[in-house]
């Protein structure tokens, strides 16, 4: 089916999903044979797609930007939709970043021999067809591609209504990269409509789909999680939360939460409630709430809060909030113990950081916190697959089961086990 046919099928959702599912589950057999050679190839070559076809991706964000206008999208989210030259440049890093990566298909995870004679490895395998729900950030659509591809996976991707032109420029030059190294094109395809349907579609293709990944908001992966019947690495909300111990440096704490409540606000790893040990909350603490106040967020506080004129008293509802966007709750705690208790009620098991200098309180947050990242004295802005040395990530997952944390190409498999004999039996 050519592109002629597919926009034919617009209309007909199940038959298209269908369809898409077909190619993508054929694809997967070259994909996992291929040499590391050829999908290094295949990502250097989109990289160069991507900065040759650069004007065109503008020009197809500055159509989602007026989308996003229209639509009424917040700040934050508009920042998250935004492409200029400077973020191509990051996705076209991403890329090459994980195309210089070792190949994780067919490395070996453990191998041993048996009394029996028998010789047995574990080795990393691909997963099959991934399918990939995101919102608004349209670089998703070259970090999946490229990571799902690095891994051998074919991909489905699905971008949000609003990053749809910029999602379907990017997913050209991910298509030039294949066709340049030999590759099949449906190892990353795209879903060509905006129509709801093709994800309740996607969500429930057993026959072809292997796993769902969501990246985004609270509905989105509320919606996967109760209506898919394919299995899901679920990347849920960000409700990231600082502790400012009563042994915290001023200046790190000072740097640290401004980095992660202000680079970016509207990203999952930036800075949502702010705890303060209340033997500090009226100089560290104070002193970090007015540097935030001065760079223009909200505040929502505790009442006894010591603080800065102007801010709001909090409500119930600011606890275990993601905000994704310049405001920030922030209470006072007893000691560590209140800390943990609070983050562990209030978290999504995300990331979560403790602003310290005395190592046993260190010790006692990291152990007794069971977020997917926990961070010492440094910013939370650095939950992200590329600043973990992965060249990108598909999401960060907040589950337990098979990935947790960034995902990046190696989460991306599974592995089989690999038993050579010499004519032996069981006896």
């Amino acid at each position: 089916m050519g592109k002629t046919n597919k926009m034919k099928d617009l209309d007909n959702i199940p038959a298209l999903m269908a369809e898409i599912g077909k190619r993508a589950k054929a694809a997967t057999g070259a994909l996992a044979t291929a040499t590391a050679e050829r999908k290094h190839a295949a990502l250097i070559a989109a990289a160069d797609a991507v900065w040759a076809r650069r004007a065109e991706i503008i020009e197809a964000n500055a159509k989602d930007m007026e989308f996003g206008r229209e639509k009424g999208l917040s700040p934050a989210m508009m920042d998250r939709l935004m492409l200029d030259e400077a973020r191509i440049q990051g996705m076209i890093d991403g890329l090459r970043a994980v195309a210089e990566q070792s190949d994780p298909v067919g490395e070996v995870l453990a191998e041993w021999e048996q009394p029996s004679g028998l010789k047995i490895q574990r080795v990393r395998t691909p997963l099959g067809v991934i399918g990939v729900i995101y919102e608004s950030r349209p670089n998703v659509t070259a970090d999946a591609g490229a990571l799902c591809l690095k891994s051998g996976n074919a991909v489905i991707l699905r971008g949000g209504s609003e990053s749809f032109h910029s999602s379907g420029a990017i997913h050209a030059c991910l298509v030039d990269g294949l066709r340049a190294a030999g590759l099949p094109e449906d190892a990353v395809q795209l879903i060509p409509t905006r129509d709801r349907a093709a994800v309740q579609e996607l969500l429930t293709m057993t026959d072809y789909v292997d796993v769902i990944v969501p990246r985004g908001g609270k509905g989105l992966v509320g919606l996967v999680q109760r209506e898919a019947r394919v299995p899901v690495f679920a990347h849920l909300e960000g409700i990231v939360h600082i502790y400012l111990d009563k042994s915290a440096d001023p200046q790190k704490a000072l740097d640290v939460v401004i980095n992660a409540k202000t680079r970016r606000t509207g990203i999952c790893g930036a800075a949502e409630c702010l705890l303060i040990h209340q033997d500090i909350a009226d100089t560290v603490g104070r002193a970090v709430l007015t540097a935030l106040s001065d760079k223009g967020v909200e505040i929502h506080a505790q009442a006894e809060l010591p603080g800065p004129e102007g801010m709001i008293e909090a409500h119930a509802e600011d606890w275990g909030k993601e905000y994704l966007d310049s405001i920030i709750a922030a209470r006072q705690v007893a000691d560590t113990a209140e800390a943990i208790a609070f983050i562990r009620d209030h978290h999504s098991q995300h990331t979560d950081c403790i602003i310290a200098e005395d190592e046993a309180q260190v010790a006692r947050f990291f152990a007794e916190l069971d977020s997917a990242i926990l961070m010492h004295n440094a910013s939370t802005q650095f939950a992200d697959g590329g600043e973990f040395g992965m060249g990108a990530e598909i999401g960060i997952a907040t589950g337990k089961m098979h990935a947790r944390g960034p995902v990046g190409a190696a989460q991306l498999t599974s592995f089989k086990y690999l038993v050579r004999g010499n004519g032996t039996i069981r006896s």
